[in-house]
């Protein structure tokens, strides 16, 4: 990727890019399967884009590396997401009970937590993406490398979260289209996030170094 904005015309550029698209969009069709099925998809057209080779990976049940990606965005969530879900539990069952104020208090900070939570996440989406492609499960979990990786540039991190947003809006484009169109905008759009992470590693110069 010369470019960051070269991730979204990539996919186009690729041979036989319409066949691997529908085929993999109908793997997206089967529940979980379909959706680890893709993160993998992800995973090995960026092992292309760092090979050299401006190829989508084949279309197909990628999920021996599929279940890493997986698990490190399932753990990350849910573990940044337990604060902000407790406060917002005992809130609602506050405000049900008196009439005080204080549990309107906690659900607006409990929702002001899910959306610091949402936005630290887009954050680290390009870095999460990128260590684990390398370093698996393992190097997803490595949260001081995580963190350094996202941090050692904080413009060009951004610059990847936000077209990563991006590419998902698209993706959400074929619910408008027509509903089976979500799951060929959906396969296109992580194409493209695997330009935007390919750029975003190049940037960077590769994988920075964790601490110690």
């Amino acid at each position: 990727m010369n470019s960051a904005g070269d991730a979204f015309g990539f996919p186009f550029r690729s041979p036989g890019w319409f066949g691997t698209v529908i085929l993999q969009g109908l793997i997206l069709i089967i529940p979980i399967i379909g959706q680890i099925a893709l993160l993998g998809w992800l995973l090995e057209t960026l092992d292309n884009l760092r090979a050299g080779r401006q190829e989508l990976a084949p279309a197909g049940f990628h999920l021996g590396r599929g279940i890493a990606l997986f698990g490190v965005e399932l753990i990350y969530g849910v573990v940044l997401s337990i604060v902000p879900a407790i406060l917002y539990g005992i809130g609602g069952g506050m405000a049900a009970q008196d009439n005080t104020g204080g549990g309107g208090a906690l659900l607006g900070l409990g929702g002001l937590l899910w959306a610091i939570v949402g936005l630290l996440l887009a954050f680290l989406t390009p870095a999460l993406i990128l260590r684990t492609s390398v370093g698996g499960f393992a190097g997803g979990m490595d949260v001081g490398a995580v963190w350094q990786q996202a941090t050692a540039n904080v413009g060009q991190t951004v610059v990847a979260a936000l077209l990563i947003w991006v590419a998902g809006v698209i993706a959400s484009l074929g619910l408008v289209l027509c509903f089976v169109g979500v799951l060929f905008t959906t396969v296109y759009a992580y194409g493209v996030m695997a330009g935007v992470v390919s750029w975003y590693e190049r940037a960077q110069g590769g994988l920075a170094q964790p601490v110690g």
